[in-house]
């Protein structure tokens, strides 16, 4: 048997619909130097039946279905726990390798970096319209050293919040502390930025990987997530300056009112959000109503209003696009709303 270099890790729930283009486009690249090892978090929909078939194909394809639902976060630790390549690719379950992504990281393995990331486009949910070509804009392939890990930090930081870019050596993973981060959603944040990378890492700027926006499991709870658990992860790194955390993430996102009106557009900030992580974090009663009218303000109304104004200046804003896709998969969107009308 050859030995394996490189194992691509995913960690799946109930993507059934999905799992099968992701693993398509995976397995026409695989070599005999690379398997993929899939743990399944107690799928009650037909992602077994969907892998199985890759698994008929000899393409060294390991499938690991668990009794019950642990966690996004366990589910990929496990996974590692797995792995028998010297670096592992933390691979999402819906989006896409694009060709020649796995023959450009056994190529970057080669030269022994602790990390390398791997750059995105972002495509709406049928992957068939680009929303942004590119989500990092490093104009060419990055080289960060132990002396660059903040620059490192704020160049690569928000995007990490994507985990599918991330390639890195088995033994650094195994070395480092994940149960802290376990909840987060972005265990592999964590285990990168407590404390620096002795080895270089490197950062490859062509777009090798084509995401399926708005289609993250954790969609529904994207409020609490975007604008309470991961500033709250970014700003729990003592390493780095405030400076530098800024330049990432607001330390507080959920206090500016334009990005309340925004989510309340999108349909993910209610009155249940307000009850459960906002009133309480406001002191002053006059934003705790104006923070109230926010989240009961119609939905219909505000996701129209903000779909013109996009469509309208959409020069003029960089994320226009993932904007206009976030509102028209909103509950609120008016072809959504008459469509529900016309099932009821």
């Amino acid at each position: 048997m050859n030995k394996i270099r490189l194992s691509i890790c995913i960690a799946t729930y109930n993507r059934g619909k999905y799992i099968s283009a992701t693993l398509e486009s995976i397995i026409s690249q695989v070599t005999d130097e690379v398997e993929i090892v899939i743990v399944d978090g107690g799928s009650t929909d037909d992602t077994r039946v969907e892998v199985e078939q890759y698994i008929a194909t000899g393409k060294q394809v390991r499938y690991i279905r668990l009794p019950v639902k642990g966690g996004v976060d366990q589910d990929y630790c496990r996974a590692l726990e797995l792995a028998r390549g010297e670096y592992c690719w933390l691979f999402t379950d819906d989006d896409i390798l694009k060709s020649g992504a796995i023959q450009a990281v056994l190529v970057a393995m080669e030269y022994d970096y602790g990390l390398i990331l791997i750059n995105a486009e972002v495509r709406d949910i049928n992957l068939s319209r680009i929303l942004n070509s590119r989500l990092l804009h490093l104009t060419s392939n990055m080289i960060y050293r132990k002396l660059d890990f903040e620059r490192f930090f704020v160049d690569t930081a928000d995007y990490l919040s994507f985990i599918g870019c991330v390639v890195i050596k088995r033994s650094l993973w195994n070395e480092r502390e994940k149960e802290k981060y376990f909840g987060t959603v972005f265990v592999h944040v964590g285990v990168i930025f407590q404390k620096p990378l002795d080895d270089k890492i490197l950062v490859i700027v062509e777009p090798l990987i084509s995401i399926r926006y708005g289609n993250a499991l954790w969609t529904s709870k994207s409020f609490e997530i975007s604008f309470f658990k991961w500033p709250e992860l970014i700003w729990s790194f003592s390493l780095f300056s405030d400076i530098a955390k800024r330049q990432v993430c607001k330390r507080e996102p959920w206090r500016s009112y334009k990005a309340l009106l925004i989510c309340r557009a999108r349909g993910v900030f209610s009155l249940k959000e307000y009850r459960m992580l906002v009133e309480s974090n406001l002191r002053s009663n006059m934003k705790r109503l104006f923070v109230w009218i926010i989240a009961q303000f119609p939905g219909h109304l505000l996701n129209l209003s903000l779909f013109i104004y996009f469509s309208i200046f959409r020069n003029f804003y960089s994320k226009s696009s993932i904007r206009l896709d976030d509102l028209k998969n909103s509950r609120f969107y008016y072809k959504n709303h008459m469509n529900k009308k016309i099932r009821e």
